[in-house]
C-alpha cells in the first residue's frame, strides 16, 4: 500500500522537505536566556527537527535596542519563535505552539503588532519553554525577518512594540478580554485606512466610535494612550486594509501549512485502490 501510495503522489514528500531557494530556510531565534535544556525544549515544541535546514539565531537585549526606542539592553529574552517566509499575497500566520508558557500575548496581538511593523507573508511560531508574557518574541520575530533579507522600519517596530504593551495593558489592568482587545485594535485600523483622518482629533473620533461600537470602556488615561498611538500609526505609511483578511484567513492557513492533509487525500487513494482492482480483475475475465 505504501508503495503504491509513493508511486500515485510522489511529490507529497519532497514538498514538505523542498528546501526554498528563493525565500530562504526556516530561521529560529532563541531567547539569550534560555539555558541549554530550555533551547532544546523549545526547538522541540517549534518541531525543528521536521525541517530539512534552519538557520538558528541569538535574540538578547541589545537587539531589543536596535529595534525599540528606548529599550532595555539588559533585558530577559526567554519566548522564541520560528519564521518561514511565504510568498507574496500567502498572508501572515501565526501559532503559539505553547499557549500554557505564553501568558498575555495572543496570535492576534502578535498579528497586528507585526503587521504594524512592515511584516507580511510568513508563518510565524512562537514557544517558550516556562510561563513569560511573551513580549520579547516580537524583538526575535524582527531579527529574524531582517536576517532572512528584509529591512525594517525601526519607526514601525518601535510603534508596533507600544501597540503590543498597550494591547496586553488592556487585558490585564482594565479586564478587556484578549480576543476583543484585538478586534479593537483591527476595527480602528481599518476605519483608518478607510477614512484617512488628517488630524489628531479625527482619529480621536475614530478611537471613540469604535469603542462604543464594540462596548468597552477605558479610563480616561487609557483611551488617551490608545489615541497617541493610533494618531502615530496614522502617520506611518501601512496598508491597514489588509488586516482584516489576514486575521480572518489566519485558522485556515495554519491548517493547511502546518501538518494537515488535504481531506481528499485519502478520497484519491480509495479511488486508486478501487481502480486497480477492477484492472486486476479484468485481468482474469
Amino acid at each position: 500500500m505504501l508503495l503504491f501510495i509513493g508511486m500515485l503522489f510522489p511529490s507529497l514528500a519532497k514538498a514538505d522537505t523542498a528546501i526554498d531557494e528563493k525565500l530562504g530556510v526556516p530561521i529560529v531565534v532563541l531567547g539569550a536566556n534560555l539555558t541549554d535544556a530550555e533551547k532544546e525544549s523549545v526547538k522541540q515544541s517549534l518541531k525543528v527537527d521536521k525541517d530539512t535546514e534552519i538557520e538558528e539565531i541569538i535574540v538578547d537585549g541589545k537587539d531589543l535596542v536596535n529595534y525599540i526606542k528606548d529599550g532595555n539592553s539588559q533585558a530577559r529574552m526567554y519566548s522564541s519563535a520560528k519564521i518561514t517566509r511565504q510568498d507574496a499575497g500567502k498572508g501572515l500566520v501565526i501559532k503559539i505552539v505553547t499557549p500554557d508558557n505564553i501568558t498575555q500575548v495572543t496570535n492576534e496581538m502578535y498579528a497586528t503588532a507585526m503587521l504594524t511593523a512592515g511584516i507580511e507573508d510568513a508563518i510565524v511560531e512562537v514557544a517558550a519553554p516556562k510561563p513569560v508574557t511573551g513580549h520579547s518574541a516580537l524583538v526575535g520575530i524582527y531579527k529574524a525577518y531582517e536576517v532572512s533579507g528584509e529591512t525594517l522600519d525601526t519607526e514601525r517596530t518601535d510603534v508596533a512594540n507600544d501597540e503590543l504593551n498597550l494591547a496586553t495593558k488592556f487585558a490585564k489592568d482594565s479586564g478587556i478580554d484578549q480576543d476583543k482587545v484585538a478586534e479593537l485594535l483591527t476595527e480602528i485600523k481599518k476605519a483608518i485606512a478607510d477614512q484617512n483622518p488628517a488630524t489628531k482629533e479625527e482619529v480621536e473620533k475614530i478611537v471613540n466610535e469604535q469603542l462604543k461600537k464594540l462596548n468597552i470602556e477605558l479610563s480616561d488615561a487609557d483611551r488617551q494612550l490608545l489615541v497617541d498611538l493610533m494618531d502615530r500609526i496614522r502617520n506611518l505609511d501601512i496598508d491597514f486594509g489588509k488586516l482584516s483578511d489576514q486575521l480572518s484567513d489566519m485558522a485556515a492557513t495554519i491548517k493547511e501549512k502546518i501538518g494537515e492533509i488535504d481531506p481528499g487525500f485519502w478520497d484519491k487513494v480509495k479511488q486508486f485502490f478501487e481502480n486497480l482492482m477492477d484492472s486486476i480483475k479484468s485481468w482474469f475475465n
